[in-house]
């Protein structure tokens, strides 16, 4: 369940585009931009009704919407409403085009699990909607990113993933999840953890299947899959096979963890911050933040009030349906 809080009356698309205008409007005269009046309409609409307004507001006055909030907003909040209001594929293509190209950044596996995030943490169709839209938006696929900026053998797990289209409905084969429990279990007995079988299981079951594989592997084996991966090594391979199990076993364990890493110690990894708020307000952000709280026995309202500041954070507590 999401977080997002739309109001019980929600004024039509031209309303909203005309009052996102006016909030812009000040800035035209020297007196500044409205931030909270566009905190009020974009912070409590759903991506069908962010899309109809981005509509409305191109047939009012001819301009992008996207275009104006880049002129009018700045920061992280000007880029966490900026990733708000674009329609998800595009949203999730533009960050996966992000990260990839980023590839000096030094944490490769919190660079890369954004990419394990829209193949095990999204549905089939987002997934196929978000390589379409990376396509058109960058010339090429988003296979042949990974392959370009990614180094094996990790770049073959996300190759894998991402090319996947998993059948999406509840069934399980209880026969099958034994037995492939067996073969999982032998590539993290032996250590060949870019074993084409493994990746093949862990990348073409459906969600359902491999959550009954994972039990069956603990029941048999005494160890989570989680477990011997971990006692496999600390390599980049190692690092992002866990992000995979998490993201299918459990996305809302995998993004209460991006929230602690983001907010634990000195500083703030806004990036993650908000990729992990927006990308999931719609989607699971309540069961995440029960599993917060569990990890850390306060809330993820907390963590953001302690650790951001200005309309950044009044944006984010927006999404998170915390009390205005």
């Amino acid at each position: 369940m999401g977080s997002l809080l739309i109001p019980d009356v929600v004024p039509s698309p031209t309303q909203d585009a005309e009052t996102l205008r006016k909030s812009f409007k000040g800035s035209f005269f020297g007196l500044g931009t409205d931030e909270k009046a566009i905190i009020s309409v974009l912070g409590h609409r759903n991506a069908s009704q962010r899309k109809k307004i981005k509509e409305a507001y191109q047939q009012l006055y001819d301009k992008s919407l996207i275009d104006d909030l880049h002129s009018e907003l700045s920061g992280d909040f000007g880029k966490a409403v900026i990733l708000w209001a674009y329609d998800p594929p595009e949203r999730d293509a533009r960050l996966a085009n992000e990260v990839l190209i980023n590839s000096w950044i030094r944490d490769e596996i919190a660079r890369l699990q954004m990419i394990v995030e829209i193949a095990c943490a999204s549905t089939p169709d987002h997934l196929v909607a978000v390589r379409q839209v990376y396509c058109a938006l960058f010339g090429c696929s988003l296979e042949e990113d990974i392959i370009a900026h990614v180094s094996l053998p990790v770049q073959k797990v996300l190759v894998s993933l991402v090319s996947s289209y998993r059948y999406d409905k509840e069934l399980v084969d209880h026969s099958t999840a034994n037995l492939e429990a067996s073969k999982l279990r032998e590539a993290t007995r032996t250590k060949q953890l870019d074993s084409d079988e493994l990746i093949l299981i862990l990348s073409t079951r459906n969600i359902h299947q491999l959550k009954a594989t994972f039990r069956c592997y603990e029941q048999n084996y005494g160890f989570s899959i989680y477990q011997d991966i971990s006692n496999s090594g600390e390599g980049p391979l190692e690092s992002i096979l866990k992000v995979v199990i998490w993201c299918i076993d459990s996305p809302e364990k995998h993004f209460a963890e991006v929230v602690k890493k983001s907010t634990d110690g000195l500083g703030t990894d806004e990036d993650s911050l908000t990729r992990a708020i927006i990308t999931r307000a719609e989607i699971d952000m309540i069961k995440v933040k029960e599993e917060y709280f569990k990890k850390k026995n306060t809330t993820v309202e907390y963590a953001v009030a302690d650790d951001t500041s200005g309309y950044y954070r009044e944006f984010l507590m927006t999404l998170l349906g915390a009390n205005e």
